[in-house]
């Protein structure tokens, strides 16, 4: 049963955090306004383009991605605030368990967890499109579209070599298509060049010729133009790092699925973006606990202390996220656990917080 005091607490709870993101977002984009600015300006970025574009994706990305920051500042915040205020002893002390008065706290964070999950799942995908499309053509626009040497397995017995392909012009040049039955190849296709038909969505192939292989018997085929369908597609060959974070989960999912056949050495990327968005909004429970487990005790000073103790923790939290990530790319460490370390430890240190707090 939620109580008159539950409810005051939620209120508390979530309009303090519903401030102090107001408060972000006026931060960031004025910080970021100033530093790209120059960008704009270089590459005549449209007005609408920039409103309507890239900080409608700027600004979801980078609230979602501090939102753990912004969580655990605004619960210490007000909960320091009741603690000065001596809000909290009466409650304690009319013979509410510790547990029970981190209820309110529960279903709060479980609001939050529940939004930022649906962000994470459905919407910060489609901000993101928005956001690096405008990125890769009016910030760090590269002048080189073009992705080389590249050998990729589109199913159980066909393999790909494409030596350039330029991703302007969706064209690849000196292709090679092997396809083989077990160990012995049954037939080979060189070309000049592969070009994606959008329209027609397949690839057309030009100046080609095959060897067919039966046994001892080979047979050779040419000719000039020649429409095909491949398990590829030109997203296959983009080259900016930031593509994985547009898609949304079918695509991701469709992504891994090929790259298990594929192997060209981006897994760890596409599965470190999908345990993301499952795994980091529960950081709305750890440091929700964290943060009322830190300053629910009345200090000298007020709430400074608990308030820069908390800023650092956030940080520290936030900057162990980011040494997970760098294991798994570079260290071998596994995805899912790399995406579950921080939320570990610091859910650890909750708990012993929690203990620890005055009851």
């Amino acid at each position: 049963m939620i109580k008159i005091i539950d409810w005051y607490i939620i209120r508390k709870y979530l309009g303090t955090f519903s401030f102090t993101l107001a408060i972000f977002t006026v931060i960031i984009v004025i910080f970021d306004v100033s530093e790209k600015l120059d960008d704009f300006l270089r590459h005549q970025a449209p007005v609408t383009e920039i409103i309507f574009s890239y900080y409608a994706g700027f600004i979801p990305f980078y609230l979602n991605f501090l939102s753990p920051l912004i969580n655990f500042i605004a619960v210490i915040f007000f909960t320091a605030k009741m603690a000065d205020q001596t809000e909290i002893v009466p409650i304690l002390s009319s013979g509410v368990s510790f547990k029970r008065f981190l209820w309110p706290y529960l279903i709060s964070s479980t609001v939050i967890f529940l939004v930022t999950l649906i962000f994470n799942l459905f919407i910060i995908p489609e901000t993101n499109e928005l956001k690096i499309d405008f990125e890769n053509t009016y910030i760090n626009p590269k002048s080189d579209n073009t992705k080389m040497y590249t050998h990729m397995q589109i199913d159980k017995n066909s393999y790909v070599y494409i030596e350039n392909f330029d991703n302007t012009l969706k064209t690849g040049y000196k292709f090679q298509l092997e396809k083989f039955s077990g160990d012995d190849l049954k037939e080979k296709l060189v070309a000049d060049r592969i070009t994606w038909d959008s329209l027609k969505t397949r690839w057309i192939i030009e100046n080609y010729s095959i060897r067919k292989i039966d046994g001892l018997k080979e047979n050779m085929v040419s000719g000039f133009k020649m429409d095909t369908v491949l398990d590829m597609r030109p997203k296959d060959f983009e080259i900016y790092d930031n593509i994985y974070q547009a898609m949304n989960m079918r695509e991701l999912n469709e992504r891994i699925d090929k790259e298990e056949i594929r192997g060209t050495g981006v897994m760890v990327d596409l599965q470190l973006e999908k345990y993301k968005r499952f795994i980091y909004p529960l950081s709305a429970y750890v440091l929700t606990l964290m943060g009322v487990s830190l300053s629910s005790r009345k200090v000298r000073g007020g709430i400074g202390l608990p308030l820069g103790l908390g800023i650092f923790l956030s940080f520290a939290y936030i900057l162990f996220i980011q040494f997970a990530n760098m294991f798994a790319l570079k260290g071998g460490l596994h995805p899912l656990i790399a995406v579950f370390i921080p939320n570990m430890i610091f859910g650890v240190l909750g708990i012993y917080l929690m203990i620890k707090a005055p009851k």
